[in-house]
């Protein structure tokens, strides 16, 4: 057991007193619960200051930091009311100026005083919360299509089955469906999608719900690895609100055929089931009439987009500073410091501009993504640029 609250300057007498009967300072220390080195440290305690050892002390630290006399924290603190936009520095140098004769404390010291006295304004640190975007209006093929994970389901030998799916907004097209082991971002995730543009071509909009691997919490404005290079490549990303799946209805609606025709009985494996969802994919698009189409087939009504998918292109950025790659673990270096921006943006280029006096404007292809300064070198999150951004649909 620890020493006693009660009585521990009689524990500690006690301590003493058996080691000078000649007992072994280590099971000694085992016997009243405390370490070796608090032994010892008691044991010295009592050879340098005899009874004094066994009084509390203090635990006030002997020097502290960033302390300095009242006097000159009020001078400090008036300086600063004085001049509330100027920072430690340049209230440093003032009180350097006025009062040369006074030993000049350091700009920490400086920064802590206004810290104190509520003297520093800090700029709000937004965490990401999903709130959906602006929907796109639907008036002909390949303006948005829509992309989710079907619900898991236990396949024959008892693992699950991740059913990703792609289908066009305007004719129900149903482009891909893919069963998958995992919701989590993978290279076999990116192949799926780049076979879909390589067949089909590329959409203007891509819509999905919040989850992973759609969106990202942690990233800047919920932007992923995936969504990003959806916008590389040119399309535009959407966002359903939380918790309103009815805002991708058509797409929910086919989930729920989907889930009827090929889930009951499952398949054995992934590959069996997705011999199901082959024979689903050419039912639905070819031989199944739909009522919204005026009771044609998905395949009667829908074209290939003209939007050919040739890769990610150069990134420029004429109106800014300079361009930066972002590192692979999410980091901006400029002027020797380095930023954290996001992981999800590795590879990439952003463009970094000075707006103010060390005071940086990070921006994302035509997205301004964030603000930084050289100080404390943290990324503040703009509002949503996806969010605010309309993407109305006009025919060609």
């Amino acid at each position: 057991m620890p020493w006693k609250e009660c009585n521990r300057m009689n524990e500690r007498l006690r301590f003493i007193s058996k080691l000078l009967e000649g007992e072994k300072m280590a099971p000694l220390c085992r016997s009243f619960g405390i370490s070796r080195k608090t032994g010892y440290k008691i044991w010295n305690r009592y050879l340098n200051e005899g009874s004094h050892a066994f009084t509390d002390r203090s635990s006030r630290p002997k020097r502290v930091g960033n302390k300095i006399p009242l006097q000159i924290e009020n001078v400090i603190i008036k300086l600063k009311q004085d001049k509330l936009h100027w920072g430690a520095a340049k209230i440093r140098e003032v009180f350097k100026r006025k009062y040369p004769d006074t030993k000049l404390p350091a700009k920490s010291t400086f920064h802590a005083v206004f810290e104190r006295h509520g003297l520093v304004k800090h700029r709000k640190k937004r965490r990401y919360k999903a709130q959906g975007t602006s929907l796109s209006l639907v008036k002909k093929n390949n303006d948005v299509w829509s992309t989710d994970f079907k619900g898991e389901f236990q396949l024959g030998n008892k693992k699950y089955c991740y059913p990703l799916t792609i289908t066009d907004n305007h004719s129900r097209f149903l482009i891909s469906c893919e069963a998958l082991d995992s919701t989590k971002q993978s290279q076999e995730l990116f192949s799926i999608f780049e076979r879909a543009f390589l067949d089909y071509g590329l959409p203007k909009v891509i819509k999905t719900d919040n989850g992973n691997p759609f969106s990202s919490v942690q990233a800047l404005h919920g932007l992923s690895r995936l969504s990003v290079w959806w916008l590389r490549l040119g399309i535009e990303i959407e966002r359903i609100k939380p918790g309103h799946p009815e805002q991708n209805g058509r797409h929910e609606r086919m989930h729920l055929t989907l889930k009827k025709e090929t889930t009951k009985p499952s398949g054995e494996n992934n590959l069996q089931q997705q011999e199901k969802f082959n024979a689903f994919i050419h039912e639905f698009n070819y031989e199944r009439p739909h009522e919204a189409l005026k009771m044609k087939t998905p395949s009667e009504v829908y074209e290939r987009s003209k939007r050919e998918y040739k890769g990610i292109q150069p990134l420029h950025y004429p109106l800014h500073d300079r361009v930066i790659r972002v590192t692979n673990c999410g980091r901006i270096c400029i002027k020797r410091k380095k930023i954290n921006l996001s992981t999800v943006l590795a590879g990439h280029d952003v463009g970094v501009r000075e707006i103010e006096d060390g005071i940086y404007l990070v921006s994302f292809m035509d997205y301004d993504i964030g603000y930084f300064d050289l100080e404390d070198r943290a990324i503040t999150a703009t509002e949503n640029p996806f969010g605010s951004k309309v993407l109305p649909m006009s025919s060609e």
